[in-house]
């Protein structure tokens, strides 16, 4: 009964400020994640606050909630399923589907990224045990997001590649490899989706000398480099976490789809 009474405040618009899109995701997270959020939600259910954003001050201040500044805080785990329930539904548009399931890479990768950037030196603002924690949270939700695959978008399909490159199994891994032989053939080396699709497919193989070869390539190229001397996966994950933003600037380009 407290669901459906919440479920129909929302629907009418009880609290309900800022762009349309916040109102999609207060949807999706009612059906959803029924019962106690995480603190999170607040930015989509708080009706005490005066909130003046547009679309994309919205997106940049929720998103930075769940993972504040492209850094680990102890309650970060619990908001990733927030982001977990958007990127498998079907009202939230393509485009944050995208962003959802790139924002899940990225809290997944914090730690490996981090280390690259750093390198040699000791990692600023690091936070083990809540990087552990979200990385822990993502691999728990990846299954689920990666079963959509079929039903997904183009732009969708890369996202979900990068985090079943992050978290390779041996019944994942051979189904990525010919799904993303479909991209290699629609977009030529030297473009963005091409770059990281070819890029994806060579860490998808696990074979480390071509992996750090092509990372070698790629930085040398335009991409943001990191020291030589640093782990080649960290290295790997620092550079294909640079790729999604570029990928999803041209999402466009791709059929938005569902």
């Amino acid at each position: 009964m407290e669901r459906d009474a919440e479920a129909e405040q929302v629907r009418c618009g009880a609290g309900a400020a800022g762009p349309p899109i916040r109102q999609v995701f207060r949807d999706v997270i009612v059906d959803r994640l029924p019962g106690r959020r995480p603190p999170q939600a607040a930015v989509l259910f708080d009706s005490g606050v005066d909130f003046r954003w547009d679309e994309r001050s919205f997106l940049g201040d929720f998103y930075n909630e769940i993972l504040h500044q492209d850094t680990c805080r102890p309650t970060t785990a619990d908001g990733l399923v927030l982001l977990s329930a958007l990127a498998v539904d079907d009202r939230v548009p393509a485009r944050q589907r995208f962003q959802a399931v790139s924002l899940l890479f990225r809290a997944a990768t914090v730690a490996e990224r981090h280390l690259a950037e750093a390198w040699p030196a000791t990692r600023r603002h690091s936070d083990p045990d809540s990087e552990a924690r979200a990385r822990g949270a993502v691999q728990a939700h990846t299954p689920d997001l990666l079963i959509r695959w079929s039903a997904e978008c183009p732009a969708v399909r890369l996202a979900l590649a990068g985090l079943a490159v992050v978290f390779p199994t041996e019944r994942t891994l051979p189904a990525l490899i010919p799904r993303l032989q479909a991209f290699v053939h629609q977009h030529p080396q030297g473009s963005d989706i091409g770059d990281y699709v070819r890029f994806a497919l060579v860490l998808a193989a696990r074979d480390e000398d071509r992996i750090l070869a092509m990372t070698e390539t790629l930085t040398d190229t335009y991409w943001t480099g990191t020291a030589r001397g640093a782990p080649t996966r960290a290295r790997a994950l620092h550079l294909l976490g640079q790729m999604p933003a570029r990928v999803g600037a041209g999402l466009s380009g791709l059929r938005a789809g569902r």
